[in-house]
């Protein structure tokens, strides 16, 4: 009770309360802008929440990330162009439905089916976090083994339809990852004679190269063509639905909220699969499917509270085992690691004021965004129509400031260009830059509960197998690890077949 007082006055005070205005507004402005995304919007404020404390840092980034994914559905609806990712489906009825000049309906309710799916989730993980944090405390060197390799073994599953180029992302990351001090003999090793080496590769400038650096060098490169946000009107019509409307939508956004939450759980998987399932399933459900993708307000609900559903599933993961769920909780670790904070079941011991706080502060952003959503749509097209030619060299400069500001050291300014030349090289030939992050986060800790357990067995390793917890995070890794190449050579032999 007394951390739940705790965070209530932390989440109510007017400083946090300011944070997380700020935060909801940058994230519903990136998550707006074509090309933008949700892991790009928090990687580039990262490094500006050293300043912070542990709390208020952790609390604007997630803010950031809420509102970044509702703000992918306002170019979905009135540019047929999702801001994120994860709005992909929305556009199918959403762009309909602005054509008809119902675009304040469709983003009405967008923001609403969007703050319930998060009001949802942000629930969810309140109840089931703190229990599965109870639970891992049980963990030993073997568990912890086990639970970064299970994490590791997603990166096959991010390569999209061929899992070899997840594969080639993930090596490249474990590669990165031995750079500097070894963590049993404390020796310095493939630092190549770098003094500022012996550390290892900062996780912060890589973050913000591979995910803000990458998405500038895109900009100006296609700062000189046409850009397709000039064509944008004003949004349109009434904002609010009816309430038979609402009453309607209600069961529509109560199953994808649970549909986002149980999708947001399973490392890797991310809002976008999360959102064409619950947009599937409002299709199924309904008494008049072929209405779907000709603008039917259940085609834009659905994967909205779907979507942002995933935010809340994705941290349960993140705080229990310090598994990300998904990219952006990828680089909210690096917002913890910032503060000294170990995501796992320990930091529910040591930092529950932080902890508890999150939660609390996720269900305040999602009623802010939600009415922010409401109130602002007039202006979401002014947004919409910043040029790109001015958004890269922006995004660059905040990407070198917020590198360099970490240590005032040079070398990440460095580190983060070097990042971002990757990440933009991958974008090009289509390689996902999320497999490098997670083995550099994943990497250490498998590589110490390796060494650590093959220590207190005396080299036995059947202690990785005899150990039920171990066991069982083994066995699913190699199922999760070599699902996708079985899928790519059953559908190869459809395909033959046919």
């Amino acid at each position: 009770m007394d951390v739940w007082l705790g965070a209530v006055v932390t989440v109510f005070s007017p400083i946090t309360l300011l944070i997380i205005l700020l935060g909801t507004l940058f994230g519903l402005v990136m998550g707006a802008i074509p090309g933008m995304s949700s892991s790009m919007a928090v990687a580039i404020i990262l490094p500006f929440t050293f300043s912070m404390d542990p709390a208020g840092g952790i609390i604007l980034l997630s803010a950031i990330y809420c509102a970044s994914v509702y703000g992918g559905s306002i170019s979905a609806i009135l540019l047929n162009t999702p801001g994120t990712p994860a709005g992909a489906a929305t556009v199918l009825d959403g762009y309909p439905l602005s054509q008809q000049g119902k675009s304040g309906k469709a983003l009405g309710i967008s923001a609403i089916a969007s703050g319930i799916g998060g009001i949802i989730s942000a629930l969810i993980l309140m109840a089931a976090a703190p229990a599965l944090a109870q639970q891992a405390l049980r963990f030993g060197s073997a568990e912890y083994f086990a639970v970064a390799i299970f994490g590791i073994s997603i990166v096959s599953s991010l390569g999209g339809k061929n899992p070899f180029k997840g594969l080639i992302a993930g090596t490249l990351g474990i590669l990165i990852a031995t750079v500097g001090m070894d963590p049993i003999n404390g020796f310095p090793r493939f630092t190549l004679g770098f003094s500022d080496l012996t550390g290892g590769f900062d996780l912060i400038p890589v973050l913000i190269g591979l995910f803000s650096g990458s998405q500038a060098f895109v900009l100006i490169k296609n700062a000189g063509k046409p850009e397709k946000n000039s064509e944008i009107s004003v949004a349109s019509g009434k904002v609010l639905p009816t309430f038979k409307e609402f009453t309607k939508l209600i069961p529509n956004i109560t199953r994808s909220s649970l549909i986002g939450t149980v999708v947001g759980i399973i490392p890797g998987i991310g809002g976008d699969p999360a959102a064409f399932i619950a947009y599937n399933e409002a299709m199924r459900w309904s008494k008049h499917p072929e209405n779907f993708g000709k603008g039917e307000l259940a085609g834009v609900a659905a994967p909205e509270a779907a979507n942002n559903a995933v935010t809340g599933g994705a941290m349960i993961p993140l705080l229990t085992l310090g598994i990300p769920g998904n990219t952006v909780t990828a680089i909210l670790i690096g917002g913890l690691l910032i503060h000294g904070l170990r995501p796992g079941p320990m930091l529910f011991q040591n930092h529950g004021d932080v902890v508890y706080a999150l939660f609390l502060s996720l269900i305040v952003t999602n009623i802010l965004f939600m009415i922010l959503g409401l109130v602002g749509v007039k202006y979401f097209t002014a947004v919409l129509k910043i040029p790109s030619r001015l958004l890269g060299p922006m995004i660059l400069l905040l990407s070198v400031i917020g590198s360099f500001a970490i240590s005032n050291n040079y070398h990440d300014i460095w580190v983060m260009l070097a990042f971002g030349i990757i990440g933009y090289i991958f974008r090009i030939i289509n390689v996902p830059s999320t497999p490098i992050v997670l083995a550099i986060i994943l990497g250490p800790i498998a590589e110490e509960g390796f060494r650590q357990a093959m220590l207190q067995s005396g080299g036995d390793i059947s202690i990785f197998f005899t150990r039920p917890i171990s066991a069982v995070f083994l066995i699913v890794a190699g199922i999760s690890f070599f699902t996708p190449f079985f899928r790519g050579i059953f559908s190869s032999k459809k395909k033959i077949i046919s």
